[in-house]
């Protein structure tokens, strides 16, 4: 029988442990290269907290008609430029109408469109549009938006808009009785609109480029420009103020192009929003961020509920005395007052807690407003509070 030396055995075993170490470091390597990569694929990236300045759209309006309704048009009486405008587009096109003409527009509909003419459009590119009722139209659906010149704020026209229009609305009359869902006073029309005319940026104009960040934050300034001059070299960022970064870029277009694509990519991490409760005056409705803080606090928080009640009297006169009846109201005015019970409220350092604290005291939205307003004069609470 054959058998095997020990030196063998011995060397078969180093090997064995010498690829077993070198897996296990390859693991690690790959671990750590995971873990260093995972926060720059969580972060943000330049242009998700910037724009370019002078690189924006720019807004168009224009008035027109539209035709073909199905009777759901403007009516003359209320709307007497509907009328006019009927009247010049036809004597445009060799229709001149008699004098005294009473013209009936149940068909026709005066409206405003408008668009977004996006940056660096140019003539020939097609842009949405939108259809605005401005007259007593009961319905755009159906009808064709005759050609209409859209203009900018300097009066020039940068395009012309025409087509079928798209109404997301439905709804029926019959009878006197009407029901609608949505709108029938607004529609829209996709790439109904063909530019004209380009507007001129600063993007290919000799010089620096201006990045502007979304919300001003000093840190976030500094930040972006750090990380911009340690990718693309020193000296190649300045940070100018908390909100603006200018860059030092190429002045041949394609170079120019190129570096400001690689600028937006650059990955960043933004300082967290500040601490902001937004209170909708309107609806009652309050939403809040995650770095809303609350600190210990008692609140006692009571409804107070006025009831006024009208019970009609009526007094009759006694049978031949010559008098009349006589119809009185009683006034019964209740005053009830509803809890009122001091809650002490534990402090919350996340959004969770502050939810369930919250929650604990069972008030509605509209109370929870003049809660939060009054909890924030306390001192016991950190954040800014918005009334929008």
């Amino acid at each position: 029988m054959n058998t095997i030396p020990t030196h063998s055995i011995a060397a078969a075993g180093t090997h064995y442990l010498r690829q077993l170490l070198s897996l296990t470091m390859l693991a690690c390597a790959l671990l750590g290269t995971f873990l260093l990569a995972s926060p720059a694929h969580s972060a943000s990236r330049v242009k998700d907290l910037t724009s370019v300045s002078g690189v924006r759209a720019n807004q168009l309006f224009g008035y027109g008609l539209v035709v073909g309704l199905d009777g759901t048009g403007d009516q003359v009486t209320q709307t007497p430029f509907t009328a006019q405008a009927t009247a010049s587009m036809l004597a445009q096109q060799g229709i001149n109408l008699p004098p005294g003409t009473n013209m009936q527009t149940r068909n026709i509909a005066a409206v405003m469109v408008t668009a977004m003419l996006p940056p660096f459009a140019q003539p020939g590119q097609q842009i949405d549009i939108t259809v605005s009722s401005i007259g007593n139209s009961r319905s755009l659906r159906g009808g064709t938006l005759l050609i209409t010149p859209l203009k900018g704020v300097d009066g020039q026209v940068y395009a012309l808009a025409q087509g079928s229009l798209i109404v997301g609305g439905a709804g029926g009359e019959s009878g006197g009785n009407r029901k609608v869902i949505n709108s029938l006073s607004t529609g829209r029309v996709p790439s109904g609109a063909i530019v004209e005319r380009s507007v001129g940026n600063v993007f290919t104009d000799d010089g620096s480029i201006r990045l502007e960040l979304t919300r001003s934050d000093f840190g976030d300034a500094r930040r972006v420009a750090d990380l911009i001059n340690q990718k693309m070299g020193a000296q190649t960022a300045f940070a100018r103020d908390g909100r603006v970064v200018e860059l030092n870029a190429p002045r041949n277009p394609d170079e120019r192009v190129g570096f400001l694509a690689m600028v937006q990519e650059i990955p960043v991490t933004p300082n967290k929003e500040m601490a902001r409760i937004i209170i909708n005056a309107r609806t009652g409705s309050v939403a809040m961020n995650d770095n809303v803080r609350l600190e210990p606090c008692a609140v006692a928080h009571g409804n107070l509920t006025v009831q006024i009640r009208n019970t009609p009297i009526i007094s009759q006169p006694a049978p031949l005395s010559g008098g009349s009846t006589v119809v009185a109201n009683r006034t019964d005015i209740d005053i009830k007052t509803d809890g009122g019970e001091l809650i002490q409220l534990q402090g919350a350092g996340n959004l969770t807690d502050l939810v369930k604290a919250l929650n604990s005291m069972g008030a509605s939205p509209q109370d929870l407003v003049s809660i939060l307003q009054a909890i924030k004069m306390a001192g016991s609470l950190y954040a800014e509070i918005e009334v929008i």
